[in-house]
Formats: C-alpha cells, sequence, structure tokens
C-alpha cells in the first residue's frame, strides 16, 4: 500500500484560502462603507435627539414612561422637541424629564399636542443643543436605507438600522390610541417601546419621520414599525407653534369606506387608478358650496391623486383653512374641476 499524494498540495489550499481572503476583504471595503456611513450619521444626529421620562399617574396608580424625542427649530426661530402626544399625555411640564445625549437633564417650559395626528411638542431653553434637519418627506421612495434613534425599553439614544418597507399605511388599529389623520411609513428598522417619538433618519442625517408604533404580537419588535412623515409632522407643528392646536380642516363630505378599485370599474371607470366615493353632503358645507354631490368620485385633491378614503381624511385635515383648493371628481362619467375653501373643524 502506497499514500496518495495526488489530491491538492497544502501550499495550493493556502494560495486558494488567501485569494479567498483577498476577494473577501475587497468586498468587505465596499460594504464597511455603508457601516461608516450609519455610524457617521448616528455620532452625527445623536445631540438632536432627546431622552424623554414622563411621570404619570392613572386610575390612583403612579408610573413613568420612557420615550424620545428630537429637536427642531420653527418658523419662528424656537427650539422644540418633537414627539409623540402619547408619550407625554397626562403629565406637566414638571412631570417631563429630558436628557440629552450629554447626560444634562432639563424640563420643557411649554407643552402643545395634538390627539388626532399623535404629535406633540415640548418648548425647551437650551439654545447650545442642536437642531435636526428635515428632509422632504415626499421624496422618500420604499427601499430607502434608514436609521431609527430612540430609547427602547428605556435603553436611550440606542441605534437601529434598516429599510422603508411601505408607504401610505392608514386605518391601522394601534391598540388603545386613536389616531384619526393616518399616512404611516413602515420600516423594518428594530422598533420597541421606548423609541416613540424618536425620528427615523435618512443615510444623509436627515429627519423622514417621527417613529409612532409597531404591529407586535409579543410586544417588541417583529420588523413592522411605523413613522409618521415628517412632512406631516411639521406642517402640525407650525400650528400647533402658531395657534395652540391644530386648525383641521373640514370639508363636509360623508365617503364611503367600502368603494375599491373594483367598484370603479363596475361603474364604468377601469381608467382610473383609485378615488373616493361620497356618499353624503352636508348641506352649507365648504363641500357644499363647491357642488359636490352624492355619488361623485373625488380623484384629486389639491394635486394629489386620492387613494383611499382615508387617503383623502388625511389630506384635508393637513389643508390651511381659507386655502383656494382644486378639486378633480368623476360624476356620470365625466370629469369635472372644482374649486373648495375649507373650515375649520371645530
Amino acid at each position: 500500500m502506497s499514500l496518495d499524494t495526488s489530491g491538492p498540495s497544502s501550499v495550493v489550499l493556502d494560495s486558494q484560502r488567501e485569494r479567498m481572503f483577498n476577494e473577501l476583504a475587497e468586498e468587505f471595503n465596499a460594504f464597511d462603507r455603508l457601516g461608516s456611513l450609519v455610524r457617521r450619521v448616528s455620532q452625527l444626529v445623536k445631540p438632536s435627539v432627546i431622552h424623554i421620562e414622563a411621570h404619570k399617574t392613572e386610575d390612583s396608580q403612579s408610573y413613568d414612561e420612557a420615550g424620545s424625542g428630537v429637536i427642531v427649530m420653527t418658523s419662528k426661530g424656537e427650539s422644540w422637541v418633537l414627539t409623540n402626544r402619547h408619550v407625554i399625555q397626562g403629565a406637566s411640564p414638571r412631570q417631563i424629564m429630558l436628557r440629552s445625549a450629554s447626560g444634562r437633564e432639563f424640563y420643557p417650559t411649554k407643552v402643545l399636542s395634538d390627539a388626532s395626528t399623535d404629535v406633540a411638542m415640548l418648548k425647551i431653553d437650551q439654545p447650545d443643543l442642536p437642531v435636526a434637519r428635515m428632509a422632504n418627506s415626499d421624496s422618500v421612495e420604499i427601499g430607502d436605507f434608514v436609521i431609527a434613534i430612540g430609547s427602547p425599553f428605556g435603553l436611550s439614544h440606542s441605534v437601529t438600522f434598516g429599510i422603508l418597507s411601505a408607504k401610505g399605511r392608514r386605518d391601522l388599529s394601534l391598540g388603545t390610541q386613536k389616531i384619526d389623520l393616518q399616512d404611516f411609513f413602515q420600516t423594518d428598522a428594530a422598533i420597541n417601546p421606548g423609541n416613540s417619538g424618536g425620528p427615523l433618519l435618512n443615510l444623509r442625517g436627515e429627519v423622514i419621520g417621527l417613529n409612532t408604533a409597531i404591529a407586535s404580537s409579543s410586544g417588541g419588535s417583529e420588523g413592522i414599525g411605523f413613522a409618521i412623515p415628517i412632512n406631516m409632522v411639521m406642517q402640525v407643528a407650525d400650528q400647533l407653534a402658531s395657534y395652540g392646536r391644530l386648525r383641521r380642516g373640514y370639508l363636509g363630505v360623508t365617503l364611503d369606506p367600502d368603494f375599491t378599485t373594483a367598484d370603479l370599474a363596475a361603474a364604468g371607470y377601469d381608467f382610473l387608478p383609485s378615488g373616493a366615493l361620497v356618499k353624503n353632503v352636508r348641506p352649507g358645507s365648504p363641500a357644499a358650496s363647491a357642488h359636490l354631490q352624492r355619488g361623485d368620485i373625488i380623484v384629486e385633491f389639491n394635486g394629489r391623486r386620492v387613494e383611499s378614503d382615508d387617503h383623502l381624511v388625511a389630506q384635508v385635515g393637513l389643508t390651511p383653512i381659507g386655502q383656494n383648493t382644486a378639486m378633480i371628481i368623476y360624476r356620470d362619467g365625466k370629469r369635472y374641476r372644482t374649486d373648495v375653501s375649507l373650515t375649520d373643524l371645530q
């Protein structure tokens, strides 16, 4: 019996392994540039992220709730911390402790909030803390890389990474919290209790959304988190800062929540991608003044395509009061344009 030496020598195997390690290093260098970008964004934005602890009393029991916020500047040049209403609801300004990334603790001087969007603002007197930079959230696309910074389970200034999974999530049931005006981003970046109110960022370090809720059967992250687009948040914030409340637009119609694209096709509008069906027009309302009628299909509002009844409700609610706003409707197979001036829902 003789020893078989026909297999690859150790020198050849070592050479192959060396080549594979070099190839892996080249691929890693490309991938590490993404990791480096995430690290830089995190370091840049963390000073603008605030850890929030709200002391609340409910049914004679006291407890603390942790959340997050992000520093912004309003059109009046004032610094505020944006967060979710449910994070601070039920707590007075002196019961809301804010902590910066450097560990400094302070309290807001004023608190404003809106229940219909779950947006809240905390006014602060800390001029040396940097404000975050805002993105145009209308330009965000599904599949974009995103970063979430917040305080999951009280662990302040934690960073997670993922992609934008979907846009325009509406009609969501979010536990006991009722949010009337919904137009959420969906992300798989890990979001847990305590992330609420923290920023969702693009890789330019700009805020694209305010992390708000999760869909979970366990109470923890299951890869389905929701954030309010920052354009929507800032619309609400500007009104809160100017008027102390959201002046919510009122159109004066009842819409059919069960109306679908199949109904559009059945009515002979198979060329329309979507719309909202008017079931009723309230007398004396802005809709009545704009000559809307029962059976009209609203397909465009203020230059934007109407995707569903919930989408139209959100658009109307955030449209400035008294602004002359164009609508495109279909009636009896014909296309019409009409203008409407919304009033204040309150």
